[in-house]
């Protein structure tokens, strides 16, 4: 485990960043196909469910203060419909400071997907691409000369719909070098001497190529075309996003680092490259070096192609990731929601009864041996949730936990009797138990079973609930209250 990285992900809730791009709306519109049309040789799409996100730069936005982090967020809106949509969806976001310019007379972008089972079958667009008015970005650049002051690093979102024009973007890049702010674009234009001077530049594959006078055929051609770009146009670093393949990176200071993505089955890959972005922009923020930021924004990315819709990623998905892939000592047994539930469904295939119970685990003491032990009692395999540092927080207190959650969970992980945990951000655990849907659910005999949380749903399918008699007199609140 490297403790650079958790510290990094920790100190997102320091970092303030400038996000300045084109927000859309992202609609989502989810149901079912069973027949084709007698009119002509299409699907006839039932429609179930709606569902409407921040899209473009707005998700980078809303990816930056999902990781923890506070978002300055300036684009551009049309006066109309979709416009006053987007609006009050942003100021639903606490931790987002929006500094939106509405220019009359333009259409709000709008993307519409409709969704079968996990197939996008089509997506219908809404928008217009013509560069700002004159006023509109005498507008982006005040707004920039307010916000570069308060922040720690510059994020350019560019979709080419019309925000972020040669000027416009010309003027950031100076105004961010002459503050001494890093600033990170994610590029539209295949002409990169738009983007001369900016801290890193990040295409995909098609954008790299079509920048480049070089044919891609593989990673010598990917590096060889990187480093003519940041020669060419003063570009200090150069990621290259390669969806399954990972990413690379091209730096002036660190080298070349081929980063390989982790195999995951991909839901949905809609603003998997807005969460990578954000992601980097918070590491390099946190001090954490770029080839490490750029890790962290592969795995990111590789976490959000799992989740449906235009999904963000959470500090606790970053860690539960890294202990995931850190096969030393007994990391191995801790493990996200979904691995979790199939490796508890698998035991249960195999005859094996799984038990489950859940707690903060804070300070560990016999007490909380006990009751793992007598659990276990129950069945053949135990399944422990762990609550996540911030839920904790708001169950016993702002001066708790006492150990962090990724302690908690190694302490939990290193006993024998536990085969795995799962920490969890809610409140409750309702959503492990329905995931997991263990044969026993146990929990203290200070509880009584109508009080256990997810008691219906395990009794719904047969599963028992037991309360375990407590050890007397132990408990975490005791021992700090003997500490003080």
């Amino acid at each position: 485990m490297n403790k650079n990285f958790l510290q990094s992900i920790a100190d997102f809730a320091k970092c303030r960043v400038l996000c300045i791009g084109d927000v859309m709306l992202d609609k989502f519109v989810y149901g079912s196909v069973e027949r084709i049309s007698p009119e002509a040789p299409i699907p006839v799409f039932s429609m179930k469910e709606e569902k409407s996100m921040l899209g473009g730069a707005g998700n980078v936005a809303r990816n930056l203060t999902s990781l923890g982090a506070k978002s300055e967020f300036i684009s551009l809106i049309g006066n109309d419909a979709s416009g006053y949509e987007i609006t009050a969806m942003i100021g639903k976001e606490k931790n987002i400071i929006p500094r939106l310019i509405s220019e009359s007379g333009r259409v709000s972008t709008v993307k519409t997907r409709y969704v079968s089972g996990n197939q996008q079958l089509l997506r219908a667009d809404k928008e217009v691409k013509s560069p700002i008015s004159e006023q509109s970005l005498g507008e982006l650049l005040t707004s920039v000369k307010q916000s570069i002051s308060e922040v720690d690093i510059i994020i350019l979102s560019d979709y080419g719909k019309g925000l972020l024009t040669r000027e416009a973007t010309k003027a950031i890049i100076a105004a961010a070098n002459a503050a001494n702010k890093p600033i990170i674009v994610d590029p539209k234009s295949k002409d990169f001497s738009i983007y001369a001077g900016a801290t890193l530049v990040s295409p995909n594959l098609l954008e790299l190529g079509n920048a480049s006078t070089h044919e891609l055929k593989g990673e010598k051609d990917i590096v060889d075309s990187a480093l003519a770009l940041m020669n060419e146009h003063n570009i200090a670093n150069i990621l290259v996003t390669r969806s399954k393949d990972g990413m690379t990176l091209v730096s002036k200071s660190e080298g070349v680092h081929h980063i390989h993505a982790k195999a995951h089955e991909v839901f949905d890959v809609s603003g998997a490259g807005d969460t990578a972005i954000s992601t980097l922009a918070l590491a390099m923020a946190s001090g954490l070096a770029i080839a490490d930021s750029a890790r962290l924004a592969n795995l990111a990315a590789g976490i959000v192609v799992g989740k449906p819709g235009t999904a963000v990623v959470t500090p606790q998905d970053l860690k539960t990731e890294l202990l995931v892939n850190d096969r030393t000592s007994a990391t191995y047994k801790i493990m996200s929601l979904g691995d979790a539930a199939a490796q508890a469904k698998q035991w249960q295939n195999e005859g094996k009864k799984v038990c489950f119970t859940n707690g903060c685990f804070d300070l560990m003491h016999s007490g909380h041996l006990t009751l793992l032990n007598r659990t276990k009692l129950h069945g053949d395999k135990l399944v422990v949730g762990v609550n996540a540092d911030a839920s904790v927080k708001r169950l016993k207190g702002e001066t708790r936990p006492i150990n962090d959650e990724i302690e908690r969970a190694l302490l939990l992980a290193s006993l024998a009797v536990v085969d795995i945990v799962v920490i969890f951000s809610e409140d409750t655990p309702l959503e492990l138990i329905g995931a997991i849907k263990p044969d026993v659910l146990a929990k203290g005999a200070d509880y009584q079973k109508h009080q256990v949380v997810g008691h219906e749903i395990v009794e719904s399918y047969g599963g028992e609930v037991v309360l375990i008699p407590l050890k007397e007199g132990y408990s975490t609140t005791n021992i700090i209250k003997k500490l003080s």
